[in-house]
């Protein structure tokens, strides 16, 4: 089997960036999105210098258009997409309650809400015909459990751990596997679990019971969290 083909956005630092040298060692074939060109294109080079085949492109997950187009890219270059890790977010502004402002909630959900529906809405949509693969949200302990100071981040993690589950639902018809990563530290094995590919193997086509509705019970709501008490 070919080496699989894997979308990361926000991959350009943190836990996107961790994600996409991962894959790159486990032979995944990338494209990795960001807003900054030339940090996106030093990241492509260090992948292709991990012996995989790696893309950048420049995307904004707050914009669908571009969102649709980075799709569409990824799909015209290499002939599908097996599995997509949404890693796009912001803490937003820190602090309590009464500093939060209109702008600080529409600054912080426009990318970790707004980005990730937008971003499952055209992976699900390349997924439809190819019917198989896996996406994997990016979420966080703080969006079941809260924080002091956090109320705003803790929100709209808490609204992609529910769009989550709602997608899992509606994927699962058409053979896609869906589910939100609520970290503490992210193992490289957490996300191949939950992105469906195996070491070494490439992708796995169908992951857990022999039909979608099969392996909805296992998901955990769609959500699998590894250290609650840690902030993702």
């Amino acid at each position: 089997m070919s080496s699989p083909v894997v979308l990361i956005t926000g991959a350009l630092t943190g836990i996107g960036r961790a994600t996409a040298i991962a894959f790159a060692k486990e032979g995944a074939r990338l494209v990795v999105a960001g807003r900054h060109e030339d940090a996106g294109q030093q990241l492509a080079a260090e992948l292709r210098d991990l012996g995989t085949d790696a893309a950048f492109i420049k995307a904004d997950v707050q914009r669908d258009d571009e969102v649709r187009d980075l799709v569409d890219q990824t799909v015209a270059r290499f002939g599908r997409l097996d599995a997509a890790v949404n890693t796009a977010g912001t803490e937003g502004k820190p602090g309590p309650v009464t500093e939060q402002t209109a702008e600080s909630y529409t600054a912080t959900s426009d990318t970790n809400v707004l980005g990730t529906l937008l971003s499952m809405k055209h992976e699900l949509r390349a997924r439809h015909s190819q019917r198989n693969g896996s996406i994997a949200n990016i979420s966080s302990t703080y969006g079941h459990e809260g924080a002091r100071g956090a109320s705003v981040y803790a929100a709209s993690k808490h609204a992609v751990e529910d769009m989550t589950k709602s997608a899992a639902l509606e994927a699962a018809a058409f053979g896609v596997r869906v589910n939100a990563v609520a970290p503490g530290p992210t193992e490289t094995a957490m996300l191949n679990r939950f992105t469906g590919i195996e070491r070494a193997t490439g992708a796995r086509r169908r992951t857990g019971g022999d039909r979608p509705h099969d392996r909805l019970p296992r998901l955990r709501q769609g959500v699998l969290c590894d250290r609650p008490d840690s902030r993702g």
